[in-house]
């Protein structure tokens, strides 16, 4: 074959047309390096020149453009210079149109706000695991929210649960026998939330707990006395961090977030 380039012509960042330029091309041994990027087209110019390139190089023109009037104009250059122009989006638009029965709204770069957002929803899900049960405690200054508790209170699931909302959650497990983080007590408190729980509850968690791995279940971890001296010193803390608390005793983990993210949005609009 002789030389020839491929470009990919967008108004906006121009990775999705890029991306099918790629699979197209693997499919003939490759050639990735013959694509070339044009975006942020937005003028009958740009898209002028774009055709003639194309026509001195050998070239066809792949591309994604949301507006009609550019995507028309597009075809006719190409076609009156005999150069090869593939619509990517538009036909699929159209088809779209005609079975939602409902317009299009052409606006450029619509789906990089919806990957700005699953990007942050990912990066809220590694922040919940590298400072999930206390293991660092700069991810309490570091985190939107701080949920602490005693053992068994779900702090790991809610935390998982608010990261695909979003929210960089870390979690501090409250245990008599060890200090709290200091960073607990100089953070905003509103960024703070107590999982309080009913001491007969957790007794009958923890027990469970114990039997499904096997284990002694009058261990003093699931001791009453044991976990409401827990329960005495969690208050303790929380009445020093001066934060609010959910009772999570008889609620699922969906029930508990929808709580904690009401009063972490009233935190943030008082702040």
């Amino acid at each position: 074959m002789n030389p020839f380039k491929f470009y990919v012509l967008s108004d906006s960042v121009g990775e999705t047309a890029e991306l099918l330029a790629k699979a197209a091309l693997s499919q003939f041994n490759g050639h990735e390096d013959k694509i070339q990027r044009i975006p942020y087209v937005d003028d009958e110019g740009t898209l002028g020149e774009a055709v003639a390139l194309a026509k001195e190089n050998n070239g066809m023109i792949a591309f994604t453009l949301v507006k009609p009037e550019l995507r028309y104009q597009l075809m006719d250059m190409a076609k009156k210079n005999n150069v090869i122009a593939v619509d990517l989006l538009g036909p699929l638009l159209d088809r779209l149109e005609d079975y939602l029965g409902i317009e299009p709204k052409l606006e450029p770069g619509l789906v990089h706000k919806l990957d700005e957002d699953y990007y942050k929803r990912i990066e809220a899900v590694e922040f919940a695991v590298k400072y999930d049960d206390g293991r660092d405690a700069k991810g309490i200054l570091k985190a939107d929210l701080v949920l602490i508790g005693l053992s068994r209170t779900s702090k790991t699931p809610l935390s998982q649960f608010l990261a695909h909302k979003r929210i960089k959650v870390a979690n501090v497990p409250i245990v008599p026998e060890v200090d709290p983080p200091a960073e607990l007590f100089n953070v905003n408190p509103n960024k703070c939330i107590g999982l309080r729980i009913d001491s007969k509850k957790l007794n009958d968690i923890r027990k469970e707990r114990l039997k499904s791995l096997g284990l002694d279940d009058t261990a003093n971890y699931a001791k009453l006395e044991r976990i409401e001296k827990e329960n005495s010193f969690f208050d303790q803390v929380v009445d020093k961090i001066g934060c609010e608390t959910v009772d999570v005793s008889n609620k699922a983990v969906e029930e508990t977030a929808n709580i904690i993210l009401e009063i972490y949005h009233k935190n943030n609009n008082r702040v």
